[in-house]
C-alpha cells in the first residue's frame, strides 16, 4: 500500500487547491464532510473547542481530521466569535453541525457571517434539518434513517432491521450531500459573487438515496417489506451465504449471463430450479446455501477467481487492504502508522493524497494565523467550557 500521488501542503495538491474552509468542530458527518474537502485539496481549518468536541476517539487516531489544520477558540469567550469571524472574512466555506439556532447564539450564524463575507458558502449539517417539528430534537444516525424508511429495508424479514453502522445516515445521507451542496453553492458564489446557506439534513439525504426504490415501489416491482425483493436479500442470487469455515461469500449474479456462469461454477446447472419461478426461490436458495457450506471461503474464492459470476468473498476491515485488487490500486494507505482509505475519487490532472495525519487541537494556530493573516488567533488563554449542542 502506497500513498496516492499528490503534492504537499506547499503545493496544495488536489482539485480544491486554493479553497479555504472553516470547520466548527463537531462529531460525525460534519468532520467527515470537511475531511473529504481537505482530501480534495482544500485548506481546512478546524476550530476546536477548549476541552474537545465531545465523545470521540483520541485525536491522534481520528482519521476524519486528516489533511486539516486546527486552532482552538472558545466561542463562549468575549472575543471568541470575533476571532472566528476574522477567519470567515478570508474563507470560501464554513461548515457547522450545531442544532438550529446555536450558531446564531454563539455569534457565528449565517447572517453575521455574510455581513463579513457576502460570498461565503455556509454549510449546515444536522440530522433533522433547520426546520420542522423535530428540528430541535436530539438524534443519531439510526433514528434518522428509521423515519425515512431506509432502515426498514435492511435485514431479514423475520428479524428486526439490521443497523448498517452509521454509513447510510451520517456519511452517505449527511456528509456527501453536504459536500455536493457546498460545492454547488461555491460554483454559484464564484459566478455571481453571492454566497448562500446550504441546509443538509440527514433525513433528506437518506430519503433521497432511496429514489430508485420509490420508483420501483410505485411501479409495483418492489414490495414494502424487507427481505422480499431483488436487491434486499430476498433474491437467492443476490445476497450472502455462509461457507464451511463460518465465513461468507457475496453473490450478485443478477443478469442471466452472470447467473448462468454462477450456477455452472457452483455445480448446480442440472439441479437448480428456474430462477424466474419466484415460487421456487426458497428451493433455489436452499440449494445454493447447501453448496456453499461444502467449502471454505478461500476455496470458493479460488473457484470464482477470474470469472464473471459476480461473486466475492466478504472481507473484514483488517482483511480488505490486503486484497490483491485493492492493494494494486492503493485503495488503502498507511500514514502515521494508521491503515486508512485513500482519498476518493481520483483525478487525472490534480491528484490527491493523505498529506498529513489527524489535526491535533490547537497545534496549527501559529501557522494559520500567519497564512490566513489573522493574528488574533495567537491567543492561548482559552479555558474549557461546555460544548455547544450538536445537531447530529
Amino acid at each position: 500500500m502506497t500513498v496516492a500521488g499528490g503534492e504537499s501542503r506547499d503545493g496544495q495538491g488536489g482539485p480544491l487547491a486554493g479553497v479555504r474552509v472553516v470547520e466548527l468542530a463537531g462529531i460525525g458527518p460534519g468532520p467527515f464532510a470537511a475531511m473529504l474537502m481537505a482530501d480534495l485539496g482544500a485548506d481546512v481549518v478546524r476550530v476546536d473547542r477548549p476541552g474537545g468536541a465531545g465523545p470521540a476517539i483520541a485525536p491522534e487516531y481520528d482519521v476524519t481530521n486528516r489533511n486539516k489544520r486546527s486552532v482552538v477558540v472558545d466561542l463562549k469567550a468575549a472575543d471568541g466569535a470575533e476571532r472566528v469571524l476574522r477567519l470567515v472574512e478570508r474563507a470560501d466555506v464554513l461548515i457547522e453541525g450545531y442544532r438550529p439556532g446555536v450558531a446564531e447564539r454563539l455569534g457565528v450564524g449565517p447572517e453575521t457571517c455574510h455581513a463579513r463575507n457576502p460570498k461565503l458558502v455556509y454549510g449546515r449539517m444536522t440530522g433533522w434539518g433547520q426546520e420542522g417539528p423535530l428540528a430541535q430534537r436530539a438524534g443519531h444516525d439510526v433514528a434518522y434513517i428509521a423515519l425515512t424508511g431506509t432502515l426498514g429495508m435492511i435485514g431479514k424479514p423475520d428479524e428486526p432491521p439490521a443497523v448498517p453502522a452509521n454509513l447510510i445516515g451520517d456519511y452517505a445521507g449527511g456528509s456527501l450531500y453536504l459536500v455536493v451542496g457546498v460545492l454547488s453553492a461555491l460554483h454559484h458564489a464564484r459566478a455571481t459573487g453571492t454566497g448562500q446557506v446550504v441546509d443538509a439534513a440527514i433525513v433528506d439525504g437518506a430519503a433521497h438515496l432511496a429514489a430508485m426504490i420509490h420508483g420501483m415501489l410505485a411501479a409495483g416491482s418492489w414490495q414494502d417489506r424487507r427481505g422480499s425483493n431483488l436487491l434486499d436479500g430476498g433474491c437467492p442470487f443476490y445476497g450472502t451465504y455462509e461457507t464451511a469455515d463460518g465465513q461468507c461469500m457475496a453473490v450478485g449474479a443478477l443478469e442471466q449471463q452472470f447467473y448462468d456462469e454462477f450456477i455452472a461454477l457452483m455445480g448446480l446447472a442440472d439441479v437448480a430450479p428456474d430462477r424466474k419461478d419466484l415460487a421456487r426461490w426458497g428451493e433455489l436458495r436452499d440449494a445454493v446455501a447447501a453448496r456453499f457450506r461444502e467449502r471454505t471461503r478461500d476455496e470458493w474464492t479460488a473457484v470464482f477467481e477470474g470469472s464473471d459470476a459476480c461473486v466475492a468473498p466478504v472481507l473484514s476491515l483488517r482483511e480488505a487492504p490486503h486484497h490483491p485488487h485493492l492493494a494494486a490500486r492503493g485503495t488503502f494507505v498507511d500514514h502515521g502508522g494508521i491503515t486508512q482509505p485513500a482519498p476518493a475519487p481520483r483525478f487525472s490532472r490534480t491528484p490527491t493524497a493523505v498529506r498529513s495525519g489527524p489535526a491535533q487541537p490547537g497545534a496549527d494556530t501559529a501557522d494559520v494565523a500567519r497564512d490566513w493573516d489573522v493574528p488574533q488567533l495567537r491567543r492561548t488563554d482559552d479555558a474549557p467550557h461546555d460544548s455547544p449542542e450538536k445537531g447530529s
